[in-house]
């Protein structure tokens, strides 16, 4: 599940709740709009017990950054579109978090790459963990392949060609890894809104656009 133990290592999936192999997080922040995306967590958590056998917890969790608790989840959630400048507490467990073997998933609201959550986000990376941390990934990376097959690389969302007038296709997602393994997985191509609908309307979908969440989960807990 989460990385190997160090001086101050995130606990187990099992040590923190035993009775269930994932649950989601989502990040509260002092800074920006956190809350959005309000129905995409159900159609995740629908998802992973559709195709998986995890067994996971059907609620969502909401916590702050600085809170201690966060470093026991298996998967953290961080969204917006505004800006993300952490306080000491945030960064501080953000880091820690990372550093340990936890995996957070950042998901840019605006669909862009020079807006005010990426330019603020990417600031908060660079100076939490260097300038060249967040790098491109590549379209072979195990996260493509690690439940369901991506072999073209990022899955596009419709924002992201009919949003805010960009008409830009993001042909790939930026990470940071620790040790090997990807701790945080960036996207400008705001999935969080791609699968923000009731999850009953899944069944009118051609294709399950839920798939590559699933993909992120996997990724987050075998790697």
């Amino acid at each position: 599940m989460l990385g190997t133990a160090a001086a101050f290592a995130v606990p187990s999936v099992r040590a923190a709740a035993p009775q269930y192999d994932f649950w989601f997080t989502r990040l509260k922040y002092d800074s920006g709009d956190w809350d959005v995306d309000a129905r995409m967590p159900s159609n995740l958590i629908t998802s992973l017990v559709d195709y998986t056998h995890l067994r996971v917890d059907p609620v969502e969790h909401v916590l702050p950054l600085a809170d201690a608790r966060v470093l026991q989840a298996p998967f953290l959630y961080l969204a917006g579109h505004k800006l993300v400048e952490f306080n000491a507490a945030e960064r501080r467990n953000f880091e820690r978090y990372v550093r340990n073997g936890g995996f957070a998933f950042v998901d840019d609201c605006n669909h862009d790459i020079d807006g005010l959550f990426a330019r603020s986000f990417e600031a908060q990376m660079a100076s939490i963990f260097g300038k060249d941390a967040l790098k491109k990934l590549s379209n072979k990376h195990p996260i493509y392949s690690s439940f369901f097959k991506f072999p073209e690389g990022p899955p596009a969302t419709g924002f992201e060609l009919n949003g805010w007038g960009d008409d830009l296709v993001h042909d790939y997602l930026k990470g940071i890894e620790i040790d090997g393994r990807l701790g945080v997985l960036y996207s400008n191509k705001d999935y969080g809104c791609e699968w923000d609908y009731d999850w009953r309307n899944k069944r009118f979908l051609a294709e399950d656009n839920t798939k590559f969440a699933v993909n992120i989960v996997m990724y987050a807990l075998n790697s």
